[in-house]
């Protein structure tokens, strides 16, 4: 009951947002530890220090590479081969924030895609909460695609070694990609009355050279070898027996040793890592081991066992709807936390074929970001950079466009999953 309250406790003043998560989430943690529920070398168990350090190389590389200025490259380039026109301009945002976001993360995908989004709209002289609004819908659909694109999917790979970067991308990148283009058709139809502009700022867009945004050519040949190897390693990290952390800290320390000239280059590279969001997972780590070794997850697991009847499509259809709608409005972060333990648990009462549970946790959590703007932590790096422009975005005006959008994305989720996975059974 100590650690419930624990639990429970933490997680409504991480929802309240009237403590920064960051702080609440490590005292819950320590609340653990001091008041005897789990000691200290259990805690340390259980963080999961491969989500941690590729998390850390991730953010790492993408802060050398947006040094040299190639995202905002991309971006007025992409402007430009549409002539400028905002509708385009919002569908191909889409699809660049949600390749970005398969290939780096959502999280540091955003932090550098909002600013060139801020940029491009108040050249155009639009509003830019169709644009803000579709680059969280989109980075969040993008990043379900791949191991490294969601901190979820992070998550899961590390708690289950079966589940390869290959894996990831073979089992819901198709899914992804269909619900993109849903979403970008229906964003389209929906904001299309504010998507226009007059021709004098579509004409001075235009004549903006993208080529002067490369500030360093040589930096940016470096980063993109070394993205690619750490890329292909990614690729085959089960065939070399590496972690993916090892993967991603082995890119990004390569990349200072040939990058960092001097000790203060060191130090900008390690200051732009999201340090509060790396001490959040410390924090849930430890929160979640309480549950675990108290038997709160086990018994959890037992009766969602005795609802579904052990039935792999039952269970899995509810770890879908559960995971959307409650990702929807707590950070899918700690959500995930919670239930890896829960769903190996039901693996070990009875439940034989494991990976559709295992897809179904994923496209819930990372769809279910789309539902509210506390859902996913790169809605609310998006709400924070554009309210520091003087661009707030409503919670309710959000709620409005994303959950619909989001219970659709689910829909299609669903009938993926039974097709593909439970169909025959």
């Amino acid at each position: 009951m100590l650690a419930l309250g624990v639990f429970l406790v933490t997680y409504a003043l991480i929802i309240s947002e009237k403590i920064h998560r960051t702080v609440v989430a490590m005292l819950g943690g320590l609340a653990m530890v001091l008041l005897g529920i789990v000691d200290y070398e259990t805690a340390v168990h259980h963080i999961d220090f491969n989500t941690l350090g590729l998390l850390v190389g991730m953010m790492i590389m993408v802060a050398i590479t947006g040094q040299t200025g190639i995202f905002r490259y991309i971006a007025i380039y992409a402007a430009k081969k549409v002539k400028c026109r905002p509708m385009p301009i919002l569908s191909i945002l889409a699809v660049i924030t949600a390749l970005f976001s398969a290939l780096l993360d959502n999280v540091t995908t955003v932090l550098l895609m909002v600013p060139v989004t801020l940029t491009l709209t108040q050249r155009l002289n639009i509003k830019p909460e169709p644009y803000l609004i579709t680059l969280i819908i989109s980075s969040n659909i993008g990043g379900t695609a791949t191991l490294i694109g969601d901190p979820p999917n992070i998550m899961i790979g590390s708690a289950v070694k079966e589940l390869t970067f290959l894996a990831f991308i073979h089992n819901l990148a198709p899914v992804a990609l269909a619900i993109l283009f849903v979403t970008i058709i229906l964003l389209i139809s929906l904001y299309r009355k504010l998507l226009v502009t007059d021709e004098r700022h579509r004409l001075a867009l235009l004549q903006l050279n993208e080529k002067e945004e490369l500030v360093d050519p040589a930096l940016l040949v470096k980063c993109l070898s070394v993205l690619g190897v750490t890329l292909a390693g990614f690729l085959g990290h089960q065939a070399l027996h590496l972690e993916s952390s090892t993967v991603a800290l082995s890119g990004a320390f390569i990349l200072l040793l040939l990058t960092a000239k001097t000790e203060r280059a060191v130090e900008v590279a390690l200051e732009k890592v999201e340090w509060p969001t790396i001490f959040f997972f410390l924090g849930l780590f430890v929160l979640v081991s309480g549950l675990v070794e108290t038997g709160i997850i086990d018994g959890v697991a037992r009766y969602a066992i005795a609802v579904t009847g052990g039935s792999p499509a039952l269970s899995a259809m509810l770890i879908l709807w559960l995971s959307a709608i409650a990702s929807a409005f707590v950070d899918n972060i700690p959500f995930v936390a919670t239930m890896i333990p829960l769903i190996q648990n039901m693996g070990q009462l009875g439940i034989a074929n494991m990976e559709p549970l295992w897809w179904s946790l994923a496209l819930g959590a990372c769809l279910g970001g789309n539902g509210s703007l506390i859902g996913a932590s790169a809605n609310l790096i998006v709400a924070g950079l554009a309210a520091q422009q003087n661009y707030p975005l409503s919670f309710r005006r959000f709620l409005a466009v994303g959950f619909p959008l989001m219970l659709l994305s689910v829909v299609i989720a669903n009938g993926y999953i039974y097709l593909r996975y439970l169909s025959h059974l």
